[in-house]
């Protein structure tokens, strides 16, 4: 019931989750990502303190395979748990149990992996990767195109109602953290229309909270 992906730029080395679900709220629980570490997605019978593990993991040295590898070992009931992960240097890993929902698959591409399951088909992943690679622009304009060509594959077996992406770069918190938890019309065009709007104020946000005397005006009434 979730489709997703994780990537990195190679250019500014920015990290990001994207991802979509029949489920409410999938962002809140599935994905994770850290500046200068790498992101994660944990989904299918999702327990969220693999996303985090697998951070710790990658922080501490070592490479995407490693940490899920270590994920898997650690990780109770690995089997029912689907778990991508991509580190500094853009290397990815997938795990995927056997006990996954529905049609499940993956796909790993360069600086981006996907998985999904109860998908429409097992082509999902690789349109998603595919979709993500011929994008250009912001790393959060990739991570909508990857999300877009998913769900254009055919994405769920069933309609998706939440979605979410969250991008990481060079600051301990997420630059972008942009969620729709439930609606009954398209949850990622929903993210993507956020984004639009969030794009061109996302480095006066930043600037905000390194230092405010150098930041530019809020744009509100009775700001001066």
């Amino acid at each position: 019931m979730t489709f997703s992906l994780v990537a990195r730029c190679a250019e500014t080395g920015m990290f990001g989750v994207a991802i979509s679900s029949s489920s409410p709220a999938v962002a809140a629980r599935c994905s994770h990502a850290r500046a200068g570490v790498g992101a994660v997605a944990s989904q299918n019978v999702t327990d969220p303190s693999l996303g985090p593990l697998a951070l710790d993991l990658m922080q501490g040295g070592m490479s995407a395979a490693e940490a899920i590898a270590g994920v898997r070992d650690q990780a109770r009931f690995p089997e029912y748990r689907q778990v991508l992960a991509i580190d500094a240097a853009g290397r990815t890993a997938i795990h995927s149990g056997p006990r996954s929902l529905g049609i499940w698959t993956q796909a790993q591409g360069r600086d981006v992996a996907s998985g999904g399951n109860l998908l429409a088909h097992d082509g999902v992943p690789a349109a998603i990767v595919a979709g993500f690679e011929a994008a250009t622009g912001h790393l959060g304009d990739r991570l909508i195109a990857g999300l877009r060509a998913g769900l254009a594959a055919g994405g769920e077996a069933g309609p998706v109602h939440s979605a979410g992406m969250k991008i990481v770069d060079r600051v301990s918190w997420p630059v972008a953290d942009l969620r729709c938890d439930w609606t009954e019309d398209c949850p990622i065009e929903a993210v993507a229309t956020a984004w639009q709007v969030y794009k061109p104020q996302l480095d006066a946000y930043i600037q905000r909270a390194l230092d405010p005397r150098a930041a530019p005006s809020y744009g509100v009434p009775g700001d001066e």
